[in-house]
């Protein structure tokens, strides 16, 4: 990145995970031993490295947005592939974000490098959300073609509560979605 912007938008490999590593090492045996503040560091630790991972996502973006056009006409796969926002889900969402980039990525260097591209069956084949174009939350949690791929044939979930708002969803409280296993219907008016 410095040699070829002049500039660092994050920490580095090591400058990322070595914070976060004795953090935890130094916080954990401060814990063991029942030391005032030690929590605190293994918390810092943690943030520091959601952080690092919500910078890293940004700059997979980024640099996709440069290569993208070297290697896909496909409008769809030139979106940005991940949302940097995502590394601060729970596994395993987490994870999803984190195989997406580095499939990118590889996807960047082989375009940059002129290589051509020789296909990943895992991201390709076996599990279709790491290479597909970009996705919400919603719908990945509707398409079962995503998942996997003896998933690939089965029909999209038709739920309400998987609709993207865009689509005419209806609002929907957590305390009316008995709609799901039979229940009442929930109210598709909008609540203020």
């Amino acid at each position: 990145e410095l040699r070829r912007s002049g500039r660092a938008t994050g920490c580095g490999g090591y400058g990322t995970l070595f914070p976060f590593v004795w953090s935890f090492l130094i916080g954990g045996v401060g814990l063991l031993a029942g030391l005032p503040g030690a929590d605190l560091l293994v918390d810092a630790g943690a943030l520091w490295i959601l952080l690092g991972q919500v910078n890293l996502y940004r700059r997979v973006n980024e640099l996709h947005g440069e290569s993208g056009p070297l290697w896909t006409k496909d409008e769809a796969l030139l979106e940005p592939p991940v949302y940097a926002w995502w590394a601060l889900l729970p596994p395993p969402l987490d994870v999803v974000v984190g195989l997406r980039q580095v499939h990118f990525l590889a996807r960047h260097w082989a375009a940059v490098r002129g290589e051509p591209w020789q296909g990943d069956p895992v991201a390709e084949e076996f599990f279709p959300f790491i290479s597909a174009p970009r996705f919400t939350l919603r719908q990945f949690a509707r398409t079962p073609a995503l998942w996997f791929q003896f998933t690939a044939d089965w029909e999209e979930l038709d739920w309400p509560l998987l609709q993207d708002p865009s689509e005419g969803a209806p609002w929907r409280s957590p305390f009316e979605w008995g709609f799901l296993w039979g229940g009442a219907p929930a109210d598709p008016a909008p609540k203020s």
